[in-house]
């Protein structure tokens, strides 16, 4: 008697245990020592932008083409610093998540095991970051003390399913936009290098959220999948704040108020966004997480 294709297909899809073992070797064959593997003695070339010109907010607006291209470098600078100081500040969230969560698992497990991994690597990329805003010469953007309080209270509800959808809102479109400028000539190699590190060993993170995701959902109470399906939607009004921060625009000279007005009605900056969020609105389809009012909030911020 044959075996059907279906049986094959699910005896061939690992389990928890095994996609997390394939995750151990992958960080075995291939992970970076950021303070060692990146030459930060190397001298920035003044001519080269930090983001490219194509990904920072103001881009294809009347506002930016009245930049001198001095100017619309450090913009860029500052737009890095902004997105690196975020990335430091969701990292803590995410290794404090993650601690918590390890409390309720089992020591033993390739699962437990690949998240304290994926928790060393975290760590190494809030210190790369913390390196990479003092060599271009940035000033970290700080969160206000009621923000530090919500930031420290998160980990407390981020465990399971919740843990990853979170993990992949912070750190799928940062990666997405990440590849889309690895190759970029234009850019600073210091940055080109932070960015291929990080868009490597993010990956498999992201890999581990999902699987976490694919495997929980099926199982998952309605109530409870309804929850998160929506609850994720709030990332798009808080991308939409973070990138279009009054602070970066002030700190070189510009009106800060009025260039966050003019980056949100900027179109291309809306296309950025858009395919920034391409690849999850696509898994949480695909997954049945993408609920009627998380679609709106995120449409609603631009990203869909």
């Amino acid at each position: 008697m044959t075996t059907s294709t279906p049986n094959r297909a699910a005896a061939a899809t690992p389990n928890r245990e095994e996609f997390s073992e394939r995750l151990l070797k992958g960080s075995v064959k291939k992970s970076y020592e950021p303070v060692v593997d990146i030459d930060w003695d190397a001298p920035l070339d003044p001519d080269k932008y930090f983001l490219p010109p194509e990904m920072v907010t103001l881009y294809g607006t009347p506002a930016w083409d009245a930049l001198t291209r001095e100017q619309q470098i450090d913009l860029s600078r500052q737009e890095l610093v902004n997105i690196l100081s975020a990335g430091i500040w969701f990292e803590n969230i995410l290794n404090q998540a993650l601690l918590r969560d390890l409390m309720h698992k089992n020591p033993t497990a390739h699962s437990t095991h690949y998240a304290l991994t994926e928790l060393g690597d975290e760590t190494r990329h809030m210190i790369m970051f913390g390196k990479a805003i003092d060599k271009v010469g940035g000033i970290p953007v700080r969160p206000k003390l009621f923000q530090r309080i919500i930031i420290n209270s998160l980990p407390l509800v981020f465990r399971g399913p919740v843990l990853w959808t979170a993990a992949l809102v912070g750190e799928e479109i940062f990666d997405s936009l990440q590849r889309q400028i690895l190759e970029d000539p234009d850019l600073q190699p210091v940055v080109q290098r932070l960015m291929r590190i990080h868009v490597t060993e993010e990956a498999r993170h992201i890999q581990f959220a999902r699987d976490g995701l694919r495997k929980s959902v099926p199982v998952m109470p309605w109530y409870r999948r309804a929850l998160i399906a929506n609850l994720h939607g709030a990332g798009g009004p808080f991308y939409r704040m973070l990138f279009t921060l009054p602070l970066q625009y002030s700190r070189m000279g510009l009106d800060g108020q009025e260039m966050r007005r003019v980056a949100r009605r900027n179109p291309h900056f809306h296309t950025k966004c858009v395919s920034g969020f391409a690849p999850l609105a696509a898994f949480f389809e695909e997954v049945g997480l993408m609920g009627r009012v998380g679609r709106r909030m995120w449409r609603r911020a631009g990203f869909l």
